[in-house]
């Protein structure tokens, strides 16, 4: 979406409220997801970023008579900062102590016979419960079926209308029957009749289909309902065009995509339904009959999908692989261009680095896109945590600085999230004692062992403790799941210190999870590095059953901005083993160069 002067923002904001006072409204929630509360949302759903113009991942709006806030949380709060810059929202830093919550800030913002409204399609129904409950004993309105943001933008990006297609059984090693009996076995033991399934990647995973309908996110705007005799998808006919007849024929009913909400008004109420109220939208839930019995919890697909098959195991092994080789040739790209007339002279800017990666990526013959925007980030911008270059942002990288690269990439065997921080030039003594300090965490991580039923919260302090030690931290997660060739970030499972998320399910084998302490000096640099891995288990005996983390990347460290005198004996050992797989594994992938330079970077640490 194209940026826009800090007035025109104000007065999208302006002709809002004239939109809530027609509507008889006093407050009004703008949240930041889709039907069904996607982190990542196609052009049609950004009604925060028409708003406001802020366009991160997480972020959420409530306008007033009087006021305008925006909710976001810290890998944002920079970026946020410069584009509310002049337009009159302020920014709440979600986590911080100052900030409220925004269900309490909702509450306080009520008074006696006013209403709330919003559009009930894009709130979940467990934030409406949570209003609902926080606003007891005041005469409050709720106005739930108002899409005020769709009445002034008149230019507004259509509905997605992007085909799915199937993914071969081979590529993850379970067939959609075999799935769908494991969800019913579930739904059996919760003693529940139905499920109701929103969460887009949920859906794709059972049905076994990917689709096009949000950027890097290869999923298709859907329903779901299961019972223990049928199994219906509902989407728009052209989207399902190419999976119809291989879904009908495996038992699979398709339906259009709005008839889910007729289905469930029409629905017997005695059936008892199981959903996840913190991930599907209040229509939904209020189209199911007023007496029929509820039971709110993840879908069973959560966790079946996290915990990964021997053969996807195995497929991401292989595309980390392919990854590593394109990662590897855009760190030598970097690394060679040190000192040349077109980098000191500004020719060389973040979107062309992002761009020849994405280049070396499709090499991979089953290359099918990026799976996030790319971080490209030099100096400064490596500050701000989820930094995206763009033509508006895009800057000529920096001498004598560091350039984070945060990207990753979706194979047929699998989806990728990978970090390196590389020095460009003569890093300072700052960058090198905290580069070592994070890649130290990383290596804890990494290397750690831990019994079965092991919680991300408690892991967390091992990738934290080195910057803590040098009295820095860093204001997000240090790991989250990803999918098989769909989302980068999955659940259940995260490595985060509990404050904003849970992280309270224990890890299994087959998981696959970030590794991603970094450190972000404001106006200075930013330091990231992150490794994928998977849980496999390390042995069992008197005293309960343990597992480890096997890493997955396969990317050289930064030798440049390692501190050998800060590195214990057992550190160094771990990069050096570590590099020598890397070398290994890739060495053939590689033109001639490439791989002199690569096994150059990766021989022992000690050695000259």
């Amino acid at each position: 979406m194209k940026r826009l002067t800090s007035a025109e923002y104000v007065k999208r904001i302006d002709a809002l409220r004239s939109e809530m006072i027609a509507a008889g409204t006093d407050v009004y929630y703008v949240p930041g997801g889709d039907f069904h509360m996607s982190e990542y949302i196609s052009d049609f759903f950004k009604c925060r970023e028409y708003l406001s113009g802020f366009d991160g991942s997480n972020g959420e709006m409530v306008i007033t008579k009087d006021g305008a806030y925006l909710w976001t949380d810290g890998r944002y709060f920079l970026q946020a900062e410069e584009q509310l810059e002049g337009t009159g929202i302020t920014l709440m830093k979600m986590g911080q102590p100052e900030c409220p919550r925004l269900s309490d800030f909702i509450r306080d913002a009520l008074k006696d016979g006013d209403s709330l409204g919003f559009d009930g399609r894009l709130v979940p129904a467990f934030f409406f419960d949570t209003i609902k409950k926080k606003t007891e004993g005041k005469d409050i309105a709720f106005i739930t079926d108002i899409d005020l943001v769709g009445n002034i933008w008149t230019d507004r990006p259509a509905l997605p209308s992007g085909k799915a297609w199937i993914l071969d059984d081979s590529y993850t090693g379970l067939s959609f029957e075999e799935k769908l009996t494991k969800v019913r076995e579930k739904l059996a033991e919760d003693e529940c009749d139905m499920l109701v399934l929103s969460s887009l990647d949920d859906i794709a995973w059972l049905f076994g289909f990917r689709g096009n309908d949000i950027d890097f996110n290869p999923v298709s705007l859907s329903y779901a309902l299961v019972t223990a005799d049928k199994c219906v998808l509902y989407m728009d006919e052209e989207k399902c065009a190419d999976i119809k007849a291989t879904l009908e024929a495996k038992g699979a009913e398709i339906k259009g995509y709005e008839e889910i909400f007729c289905d469930l008004k029409a629905m017997d109420p005695a059936l008892k339904v199981s959903l996840d109220r913190s991930c599907t939208n209040l229509k939904l839930t209020s189209s199911l009959p007023g007496n029929v019995k509820t039971v709110d919890k993840p879908s069973p697909t959560v966790l079946l999908k996290a915990c990964k098959t021997d053969v996807e195991v195995e497929n991401e092994r292989k595309a980390h692989v392919s990854d590593g080789a394109a990662l590897t040739k855009i760190l030598y790209y970097l690394k060679k261009i040190q000192g040349t007339p077109e980098l000191l002279e500004g020719k060389i800017t973040e979107l062309d680095v992002a761009e020849k990666l994405l280049s070396y990526r499709a090499e991979a013959d089953d290359f099918k896109g990026e799976s996030f925007a790319p971080i490209v980030a030099t100096g400064v911008h490596g500050a701000i945590i989820h930094y995206e270059p763009t033509p508006e942002t895009n800057v000529p990288l920096e001498n004598n600085t560091l350039v984070l690269l945060d990207t990753g990439g979706h194979y047929m065997r699998g989806t990728t999230d990978v970090t390196r921080t590389v020095s460009i030039g003569t890093p300072s003594e700052k960058m090198k004692k905290l580069y070592t300090a994070v890649l130290k965490g990383n290596l804890a991580l990494g290397a750690c062992v831990f019994r079965k039923g092991t919680v991300g919260r408690v892991l967390d302090i091992l990738a934290r403790k080195p910057l803590w030690e040098l009295g820095y931290d860093y204001n997000h997660g240090t790991g989250h799941g990803v999918g098989y060739l769909l989302n980068v970030h999955e659940g259940p499972q995260n490595i985060s210190t509990g404050t904003r998320t849970n992280g309270d399910t224990p890890f299994a084998l087959g998981m696959i999870t970030s590794n991603e302490p970094g450190v972000y000096l404001a106006g200075e640099f930013g330091i990231r590095t992150e490794n994928m891995m998977v849980c496999v288990p390390r042995e069992e005996n008197d005293f309960g059953t343990f597992y480890a983390f096997e890493t997955l990347t396969m990317v050289p460290f930064d030798r440049d901005l390692i501190v050998l005198e800060d590195m214990t004996e057992t550190e160094i050992k771990a990069v050096d083993e570590y590099h020598a797989k890397v070398c290994e594994t890739l060495k053939d992938l590689l033109d001639e160069e490439t791989a002199k330079w690569l096994a150059e970077v990766t021989r022992p640490l000690g050695k000259k």
